[in-house]
């Protein structure tokens, strides 16, 4: 079976490389012609695990990237569409890049292939908005939706042991390609409308999205409360042996608020169908509403320990959440921004991994520094903004540093 996948950013690119690994044909597509060149020249172009040996592995064999979408598309028997869905200002998602990708194949695919939506799109999007788009250009190809679970930081491992997959079809042959492309996986296989696999999605990340802002909340009312251990409060309730060793409980965890790609925009782009559908989500509201409020708060809780605008403070951590250089949506931008909006202007900042990309993104007028060590040297007043390893009992090491810990990690015995 020859695979084609477009659009090769963290979904897309280990989609490529996790079928070429299983021992199908993988071409490759991505309208940015300088991530081409990286990861022909044998790079990945962001942070993940396992993904550098896969590259090696494959590139060149069973995974190669082609110079056009249709040299991409020729002769496959499936393409997969792993391009950006952003939220637009109203929250719902912007479907024109994954359209445009689309289009640029339709001339060249056989009446076979099936085509294959992996980004993620809010419920009722391949049924009112894809399939419509596809057949308005007299093109009858199978169409599906297949949506992703995979965590930043772990993507390699996500793809490659599924908990579940899920896809959704309304045809046979969709339904036969793609299980027989998924029966290399041991894991359940779940075919479904294409309604049900698109609202999963999103029924996911909403769900880790509540049980952030929830611990948020409790988070603030210890403190309204006072002489509450806040952090040893949610290690004992993780012993709950409803929620223990399942993994959830990295969610239920006060901190900054969410980041990253998918909790934000898929939460607002929920929000929008449910109002555009004329429902009025309270409590999914309330979860934005409470998430968009946390870095505003936090940097006001780092202002009062700071006092003095003339004040130095160090911010350990920019990427939005450990083990990743993933800097889209930020709470350490949100945070840092709130402080220059107070008037704080000597800012430090360091991260083990995302301070390239943070520059690149942010061209905030901060100084970014080549240690912790150089932070904590710098700065009276240090926050911890994102839960990295290393800075595990960075407080022991210099006592005299005042620090804001905004994710209840120093001295913890568990790392989030």
């Amino acid at each position: 079976m020859r695979i084609a996948v477009f659009g090769l950013g963290f979904v897309g690119l280990t989609t490529a490389l996790g079928f070429a690994d299983k021992g199908f044909t993988v071409c490759g597509y991505d309208i940015n012609k300088e991530r081409c060149a990286e990861i022909s020249c044998g790079k990945v172009p962001f942070f993940e695990p396992g993904m550098d040996d896969a590259l090696a592995r494959n590139f060149g064999k069973a995974f190669t990237i082609a110079d056009s979408a249709i040299d991409a598309a020729y002769k496959s028997d499936i393409c997969f569409f792993c391009v950006g869905t952003p939220g637009l200002p109203d929250g719902s998602a912007d479907l024109s890049y994954m359209l445009f990708a689309i289009d640029s194949v339709l001339e060249i695919v056989s009446k076979d292939c099936v085509l294959v939506v992996k980004s993620t799109i809010p419920p009722g999007t391949l049924n009112e908005r894809v399939t419509p788009h596809v057949r308005a250009k007299g093109v009858y190809n199978p169409v599906a939706v297949n949506p992703e679970f995979l965590r930043e930081g772990k993507c390699w491992e996500d793809f490659m042991n599924p908990d579940r997959i899920v896809c959704g079809v309304s045809d046979d042959t969709a339904k036969d390609v793609l299980a027989e492309l998924y029966k290399p996986f041991s894991a359940p296989l779940h075919i479904v409308e294409p309604n049900t696999a698109e609202f999963i999605k999103y029924l996911s990340n909403s769900l880790l999205a509540s049980l952030i802002s929830y611990s948020n909340e409790m988070a603030l009312l210890a403190d309204a409360v006072g002489d509450i251990d806040t952090a040893r409060a949610f290690r004992i309730l993780h012993e709950d042996r409803r929620l223990a060793g399942a993994g959830i409980n990295t969610y239920i965890y006060p901190g900054c608020g969410y980041g990253g790609y998918c909790l934000p925009k898929d939460t607002a782009a929920l929000d929008a169908v449910a109002r555009n559908r004329g429902f009025i989500p309270r409590i999914l509201e309330g979860v934005i509403s409470l998430n968009n409020e946390m870095p505003e708060r936090t940097a006001r809780k780092i202002a009062r320990v700071a006092g003095e605008k003339t004040e130095k403070i160090g911010i350990l951590g920019l990427s939005f959440k450990p083990g990743s250089d993933d800097v889209r949506d930020s709470p350490a931008a949100k945070i840092i921004a709130a402080l220059i909006q107070e008037g704080y202007i000597n800012i430090y900042t360091y991260d083990p991994l995302a301070m390239r990309e943070f520059q690149n993104t942010y061209r905030l007028p901060i100084t970014y520094c080549t240690s912790a060590q150089e932070v904590c040297e710098t700065c009276d007043t240090v926050a911890l903004v994102t839960a990295w390893e290393e800075f595990k009992g960075i407080d022991r090491v210099f006592p005299d540093t005042c620090f804001v810990d905004c994710r209840y990690f120093l001295g913890n015995e568990v790392v989030i």
